[in-house]
């Protein structure tokens, strides 16, 4: 302080004896200290010399009083001088006044002459209106050091796909805490794998105040299994109006039967702009079985044009029976691309009967991933003949998660290979029964019956067993009939015939004419000619036929 007050003292005596360099100096000094009235003179003593580095701090002084034209005559006397600074000053006052060949002019001469600032002040300029020439000053305005040009061309290189120098103008402004070139760096890290790095970037964001940052970093932190430091930063980007944010903390309570607390973030996010917010209101409520809450959110989600929203309330107004309500909606969604909507407009058109409208709403879903829809193709391709086509979809529905996908196409490789040459089903390929494997860990009974025949032709009866039980244990009346025949033939006719019964209750057939077999061996010729009545109801015909012939047989001991 002491240095500086002598400075000025100095400047002061220099300035009162006439010295323009000295008046220049210290009205500098007192502009910079924000004493306006004690700079003016001495700033306008120092320009009637000619001194255009006064000229233009008197432009700014000017402006900072609110006479921004008088400020703009002194900034183009120093400008017409040769003063950059002064050229950018009065580049931005034209541009702020709407006249862009004037503002473009003088920012260009600050440009040439080596001005940062109005390097990027005309790069501002010229990328507003689309010109190519902008990036040429963001470079130069960047390679001075200018953060938020380092930031603009990042984006310019990763909109071309050239994400290896977007990376060095992101770490550039970045490391000059540009808090949304950190956000851009981090988002770019995480796309690549490199986790750590990313993290260090958004929490650097996010301690500036970039919401967004937050929110990505509570993302990472959940990945990793730290759901409380996860809330805290979803709680503080929620906070700084971050949608997004509010909507992971509402799905945060909401797993956690918190639903009032989730229905509080869903309505901030809402409040926020985040069309989310209503969506997940709405499924709330359908959670909760409030139905006309969740059809309010849902359409207030739709309108705004959320797909996902779209397909909802369409979905819930099927199920209240309103297929001309929903139509619309699932319409609207589709053609907006949730893939759901296109499936369950397949699913509408074909009960129906509409199966030409289905199919072609079943393969645009099918081309986007739709595991169920390709099933739905699969299964018509089929129908055509058309296997190749079939198993295509086949692959696609398995792979994308669907059992029955999985089963058909074990089921089609194990036809194939049988017409290749294999004795029975279930001798078929190792890939066939990969896919059987597949559909019964996902609790397919006919996959679990199929797999027991695979596991009982290799004499694995143990195995087979397994798969069987289990699929007994769950409905499949084939799977009690051949654990029943797997269990006779180890010598455990009464568990046998316990599942021969499940099988035949459930309108076996052959589980029926087994336990007329066993019942007129046994002597039991009245519950005898019972099972054969249903084993020739339920058929097939050759069991039906069998079955009559041990009536006719079962009935003539009874005569006799």
């Amino acid at each position: 302080m002491r240095e500086e007050a002598e400075i000025e003292a100095r400047h002061r005596r220099a300035a009162e004896q006439g010295d323009p360099g000295a008046m220049s100096a210290l009205g500098t000094l007192l502009l910079r200290r924000g004493d306006l009235d004690g700079a003016e003179p001495f700033l306008r003593g120092a320009v009637q010399h000619g001194d255009r580095a006064a000229a233009n701090n008197l432009g700014l002084l000017l402006f900072q009083q609110g006479h921004a034209e008088e400020a703009a005559g002194w900034w183009r006397i120093a400008a017409v001088a040769g003063s950059a600074s002064a050229a950018h000053a009065l580049g931005r006052h034209y541009r702020e006044r709407g006249d862009e060949p004037g503002a473009e002019y003088w920012l260009r001469q600050a440009a040439e002459s080596g001005h940062t600032l109005g390097a990027y002040a005309l790069a501002d300029l010229l990328d507003h209106r689309r010109d190519v020439g902008a990036e040429r000053w963001f470079r130069a305005a960047a390679e001075h050091g200018h953060r938020e040009a380092a930031y603009r061309l990042a984006r310019i290189c990763a909109e071309r796909g050239q994400d290896r120098e977007a990376e060095q103008w992101y770490r550039q402004a970045a490391a000059r805490r540009h808090r949304r070139a950190a956000l851009r760096l981090g988002t770019l890290l995480e796309e690549r794998g490199e986790l750590k790095e990313a993290g260090h970037w958004y929490l650097t964001a996010a301690r500036d105040g970039e919401a967004r940052a937050a929110c990505a970093l509570a993302f990472l932190l959940r990945d990793a299994g730290d759901i409380d430091q996860a809330a805290t930063w979803w709680r503080r980007a929620a906070q700084a109006g971050d949608g997004n944010a509010a909507n992971a903390l509402g799905a945060l309570h909401a797993q956690e039967g918190e639903t009032q607390t989730a229905e509080r973030w869903y309505r901030t996010a809402m409040e926020a702009g985040d069309v989310n917010g209503a969506y997940n209101l709405g499924l709330l409520c359908a959670g909760q079985s409030r139905g006309t809450q969740a059809e309010q959110w849902y359409r207030k989600a739709a309108y705004a044009g959320h797909r996902e929203a779209a397909n909802a309330l369409a979905v819930l107004l099927l199920q209240r029976g309103d297929a001309a309500g929903a139509e619309p909606w699932l319409s609207k969604a589709a053609e907006a691309g949730s893939i759901d909507a296109a499936f369950n407009l397949g699913i509408l058109h074909a009960g129906r009967g509409d199966e030409v409208s289905a199919r072609r709403w079943y393969e645009r879903a099918a081309a986007s991933g739709h595991a169920e829809a390709a099933l739905q193709v699969a299964i018509a391709l089929q129908q055509e003949g058309d296997h190749h086509g079939a198993e295509r979809h086949l692959r696609c529905a398995a792979g994308g998660g669907s059992p029955e996908a999985a089963f058909r196409l074990g089921a089609l490789l194990d036809r194939r290979d049988r017409e290749d040459g294999a004795e029975v089903a279930g001798s078929g390929s190792v890939e066939a029964e990969e896919w059987y494997e597949r559909a019964a860990r996902q609790g397919h009974r006919r996959a679990q019956v199929r797999l027991g025949m695979c596991e009982a032709k290799r004499g694995d009866v143990v195995a087979a067993a397994g798969w069987y039980r289990l699929a007994a244990e769950a409905g499949s009346r084939n799977g009690a009939f051949n654990l029943g025949l797997l269990l006779a033939r180890e010598g455990s006719e009464p568990e046998a015939a316990m599942w021969w019964t499940r099988a035949a209750n459930a309108g076996h057939g052959r589980a029926a004419l087994r336990m007329a077999l066993l019942s007129a061996r046994h002597g039991s010729l009245a519950e005898a000619q019972s099972w054969c009545a249903r084993a020739i109801t339920y058929g097939p015909a050759e069991v039906a036929e069998r079955a009559a012939r041990l009536t006719d047989a079962v009935a003539h001991e009874l005569t006799a």
